[in-house]
C-alpha cells in the first residue's frame, strides 16, 4: 500500500531507503524474493553463522575498557569478569595508538587520559596478570601500532606458558578505517597495509585460532556514514585485507577466516536488522562467487556489535539508559556473537563502575529473562524485513560497485574520496537534526529546561602519568640496552627489506624495547602519513 493512498508523508531511512506504511510477499517478490534467505548456520547465513545461535551459546559480552596505568585497568578486568564478563575490549590512550612512549613530549597531558598506557612488554605483563587467557578472550582496539601491540599481547601469553597456537582473540587493526573515521595513523596507507598483511600472514602460520583483523565500520558509521555506507565500506576494506594476503600466496579460506567485524548500532531498530542480515549474506556470496572460497568457516561473516557512542546524547543522559538496551536489543535480533554495550555516561566521559555495570546488566537481563535467546532470528519470514533485507543488501551492492569503479577502497581513501563522502553525510545529517528533520529526544524534541547537575566524569590524574612515566624510565634503567639495540636494527632491516616484521618485532618487545621505539624505527624506513589536501 502506499503512502499516497494512505494521505501519509513518505518515509525514509538513513540510508536512503523508501518505508512502505504496510508489507506483503509481493514486496518481498519485487525486491529479490525468498531464496536468499535460507537456514541458520547454512549458506548464505542470512539467518546467522551458527545452526543454534544463542541457544547453543549466547552472545560474548564484552565491555570496552581501559584507563590510566596498567595496574588501574587490571583492577577494572579483574571487576568486570567478577561480575560476569566474559570477554575484555582494551582501549588504549592516545600515545600508545600513535606510536608514542609515556615520555614523549607528543604525549603531553594525554598519558592514560583515554585509555590504558601501554609501553612495553612489563605494561602487557601487569594488565594481564592471574587472567586466563584461554577463558577470557581479549580485544585489543589498536591499529596504527598493531604490530608492535599485539606482539608484546603475544609475548606477555607465551612468557605465561600458554601456547600460540590456542590463543583466541582478536586485534582490531583495521587501518584503512582509521584513515576514514578516527584519524590515529601513523604510515602512509600503502606501507599501513604493509603492516596488516604481515601480522595476517604470522597469525595464519603460527596463531591460527586468533583473528588479525576486526574490520570497523563501527568508526565510519560514528564519523557519519550511513547503515548502507557502513557496511559497503567495511566489506571493501576486508575485500583490501583479503587481496593483499592473497598477493602473499595465502589461502583464502584461513585469509577470511581470521578476519572478523566490528559494527555499530544506533538509530532505527529495523534498519540495523536489514543492515546485518543483507551484510552477513552478500560477504558470503563474496567469498564464495569472487575469492572460491570452499570452507563455510570463511564465508561467516563474525562480528562485534553493540550500541554506538554516536547515538547516545549528553542532554538528558538518562535517556541514554533506555537507548542502551534498544541497540542490544537490535544487536541480538540481528545475530551478533559478541555484545559489546556503550554505557550511558559514555557521550561525557569514561565510563564509571555504576555505568558499566547498568550495560552489563541490560545485556544479561536480555540474555536471562526476555527470551532473546529462545530461538534464532524470529524476525525471518516477515514481509518487512525481508524486503528490507533485499533492498539493502542492493543499496550496499551499488555503494560497492561505484566505489570498484573508481578504484577501490585504498584508492579512495589514499585521494580522500572515501572520508569526503563520510563528512558529506555527517554535515547532511547534522543538519537534519538542526532542522529537527531528524527527531532525537531530548535534542530537538520533548527538551526541557536542565538544572544544574553534578555530571561524574572520570578523573585524569597527573600523578598517575608521573607514575606511568617514572615506570618506563625503570624499565629502560634495568632492560639490557645492547640487546635492545640489536632487535631495533633486526626491525630496521625487515623493515628495509620486505620481509615479514612480526618475528623481529617480536624479539624486540621481548627484551622491553618500547611502542615508541618500534614505531620510530619504522617511521625512519616508511615515513609518515599526510592528509591529501581536498578543496
Amino acid at each position: 500500500m502506499s503512502d499516497k493512498k494512505k494521505g501519509l508523508a513518505p518515509l525514509y531511512w538513513e540510508s536512503g531507503l523508501k518505508i512502505n506504511p504496510v508489507y506483503s510477499s509481493e514486496d518481498v517478490d519485487q525486491s529479490g524474493g525468498w531464496d536468499d534467505i535460507g537456514l541458520p548456520g547454512s549458506y548464505p547465513f542470512t539467518r546467522g553463522v551458527h545452526p543454534e545461535m544463542y541457544r547453543r551459546r549466547p552472545w560474548t559480552m564484552r565491555q570496552y575498557s581501559g584507563f590510566g596505568t596498567a595496574a588501574e585497568t587490571h583492577e577494572r578486568f579483574l571487576w568486570l569478569i567478577e561480575n560476569g564478563q566474559t570477554g575484555l575490549n582494551v582501549a588504549f590512550d592516545l600515545p600508545t595508538q600513535c606510536g608514542y612512549d609515556s615520555d614523549d613530549e607528543m604525549a603531553e597531558a594525554e598519558v592514560g587520559r583515554v585509555g590504558m598506557a601501554v609501553d612495553s612488554l612489563a605494561d602487557m605483563e601487569e594488565a594481564f596478570d592471574g587472567i586466563d587467557l584461554n577463558k577470557i578472550t581479549v580485544s585489543l582496539t589498536i591499529n596504527g601500532s598493531a604490530i608492535a601491540i599485539m606482539a608484546m599481547y603475544f609475548a606477555m601469553a607465551r612468557k605465561r606458558g600458554f601456547e600460540l597456537a590456542s590463543l583466541r582473540g582478536n586485534c582490531q587493526n583495521d587501518i584503512l578505517k582509521e584513515f576514514i573515521g578516527r584519524g590515529t595513523w601513523i604510515f602512509p596507507v600503502e606501507e599501513s597495509i604493509r603492516l596488516v598483511g604481515d601480522t595476517m600472514e604470522f597469525c595464519a602460520n603460527n596463531v591460527p585460532k586468533y583473528s588479525p583483523v576486526s574490520v570497523c565500520g563501527y568508526h565510519i558509521r560514528e564519523s557519519g556514514a550511513n547503515p548502507a555506507q557502513e557496511m559497503a565500506y567495511g566489506l571493501a576494506i576486508a575485500k583490501a585485507y583479503i587481496d593483499h594476503g592473497l598477493a602473499r600466496g595465502l589461502e583464502v579460506d584461513s585469509l577470511a577466516a581470521g578476519i572478523t567485524f566490528n559494527f555499530d548500532i544506533h538509530g532505527n531498530l529495523w534498519e540495523q536488522v536489514a543492515k546485518f542480515r543483507a551484510g552477513r549474506r552478500l560477504w558470503a556470496k563474496i567469498l564464495k562467487n569472487e575469492y572460491g572460497a570452499s570452507n563455510p568457516k570463511a564465508m561467516k561473516l563474525r562480528m562485534i556489535a553493540g550500541g554506538g557512542g554516536g547515538g547516545l546524547t549528553i542532554q538528558q543522559p538518562e535517556n541514554n539508559i533506555v537507548r542502551g538496551a534498544y541497540y542490544a536489543l537490535a544487536s541480538a535480533l540481528s545475530g551478533t556473537q559478541t555484545m559489546a554495550l556503550c554505557s550511558y555516561d559514555e557521550a561525557y566521559t569514561i565510563p564509571s563502575e555504576h555505568a558499566a555495570k547498568l550495560s552489563l546488566r541490560t545485556m544479561q537481563i536480555m540474555m536471562h529473562e526476555i527470551g532473546l535467546c529462545d530461538t534464532v532470528d524470529p524476525l525471518a519470514g516477515s514481509y518487512f524485513v525481508e524486503t528490507t533485507t533485499n533492498q539493502m543488501e542492493q543499496c550496499i551492492v551499488d555503494i560497492m560497485r561505484e566505489l570498484d569503479s573508481q578504484g577501490g577502497i585504498i584508492k579512495g581513501v589514499a585521494e580522500g574520496r572515501v572520508q569526503a563522502a563520510v563528512n558529506q553525510q555527517a554535515y547532511q545529517q547534522e543538519k537534519r537534526i538542526h532542522s529537527g528533520e531528524f527527531k532525537k529526544v531530548g535534542v530537538n524534541c520533548f527538551t526541557e529546561e536542565e538544572q544544574e547537575r553534578d555530571v561524574e566524569f572520570h578523573p585524569y590524574r597527573e600523578d598517575e602519568a608521573e607514575k606511568q612515566i617514572a615506570r618506563l624510565e625503570d624499565v629502560r634503567r634495568r632492560r639490557d640496552q645492547a640487546e635492545v639495540d640489536a632487535t631495533l636494527e633486526k626491525v630496521r632491516a625487515a623493515a628495509t627489506s620486505g620481509e615479514n616484521l612480526m618475528p623481529s618485532v617480536m624479539d624486540a618487545v621481548e627484551v622491553y624495547a618500547t611502542v615508541g621505539e618500534v614505531c620510530k624505527v619504522l617511521k625512519d624506513v616508511f615515513g609518515t602519513y599526510c592528509e591529501p589536501v581536498r578543496f
